[in-house]
C-alpha cells in the first residue's frame, strides 16, 4: 500500500493527495504534525528517500532560518532538528513498496506509482 506522509494545511501535500485520487491509487495518510516521527523513523525515511538530511529540510522555514541555518550540523543534529520542528520536513512524501519520493512538485509523486 502507498503511504504520503500529509500536512493538511500545505497546498503541495493537498495536490498530491489530489494526484493519488486521480490515479485512484490505494493510499494510507500519515499526518505527521499530529503523530511525530521519532528519530528512528526520519532516519528510514531518509534511507528510504536516499537523500542527504538536509534534502528534506524547508531551509525557507523561519524556524530552519532562526536556530539552524547559521550552525554547521552533522546529519543527525539536522534529524534531531527534524524530530523537534515537524514544520521543517518537506511534503508530502509518498512510499510505494520499497520506493519513496519527495513530491515537489506534486507531479513527481507518478515516477512511483
Amino acid at each position: 500500500m502507498i503511504s504520503i506522509y500529509h500536512n493538511p494545511r500545505c497546498s503541495k501535500s493537498r495536490e498530491g493527495l489530489a494526484i493519488l485520487d486521480t490515479e485512484q491509487a490505494n493510499y494510507h495518510v500519515i499526518k505527521y504534525m499530529d503523530n511525530l516521527l521519532t528519530f528512528e523513523q526520519l532516519e528510514e525515511l531518509i534511507k528510504l528517500l536516499k537523500i542527504k538530511p538536509i534534502e528534506l529540510v524547508r531551509t525557507n522555514e523561519s524556524i530552519w532560518k532562526e536556530n539552524f541555518k547559521h550552525l554547521d550540523l552533522s546529519d543527525k543534529e539536522i534529524i534531531a532538528a527534524l524530530a523537534d520542528h515537524p514544520k521543517l520536513i518537506e511534503r508530502p512524501i509518498v512510499i510505494n513498496g520499497k520506493k519513496a519520493i519527495i513530491g515537489r512538485p506534486p507531479q513527481k509523486i507518478l515516477q512511483i506509482l
